[in-house]
């Protein structure tokens, strides 16, 4: 089996989850990323939950071609399979953090980041006997939380 870890060295004391092979949108993982690294945890999640009911978009910074714009932000969609996913990453940091005995009111996302797992390989039959490739991306998606002072 592959190793795995994060991409990135751990600043201790903090706490972190990661969510491994995930069947959501590599691009769209990576631009929620973008959008809450940084955030206090309480506006993180308040963030994803308005993006899952399409109150707040995420705002989209590379892959933006033909996408519609948002008032104030720009170019931007509402990706709700892949915040609800982060979401669930981010809940499972969050208890995480409160085993450590971490304050979490003070939490800060540290470091959020997305890229591409493994692909799942499929056909779609075409006419004429001949066929498409029609394959599957999954995602891994690490948080990484700490203790703002």
């Amino acid at each position: 089996m592959p190793k795995f870890g994060y991409s990135r060295e751990i600043p201790e004391p903090c706490a972190k989850a990661y969510g491994r092979e995930l069947r959501i949108s590599p691009k769209d993982a990576v631009e929620i990323c973008r959008a809450i690294r940084g955030m206090k945890l309480s506006e993180a999640k308040k963030f994803l939950e308005e993006v899952k009911k399409k109150k707040r978009p995420v705002p989209y910074r590379t892959h933006k071609k033909k996408l519609a714009h948002k008032t104030g932000i720009g170019p931007g969609a509402y990706p709700v399979k892949a915040a609800t996913e982060i979401l669930k990453i981010l809940k499972n940091a969050e208890e995480n953090a409160k085993y450590k005995g971490m304050d979490e009111e003070k939490l800060v996302i540290a470091h959020a980041s997305a890229y591409k797992g493994i692909v799942i390989p499929g056909i779609m039959p075409r006419a004429f006997g001949r066929a498409t490739p029609a394959n599957r991306p999954l995602t891994n998606v690490e948080i990484i939380l700490k203790e703002e002072s």
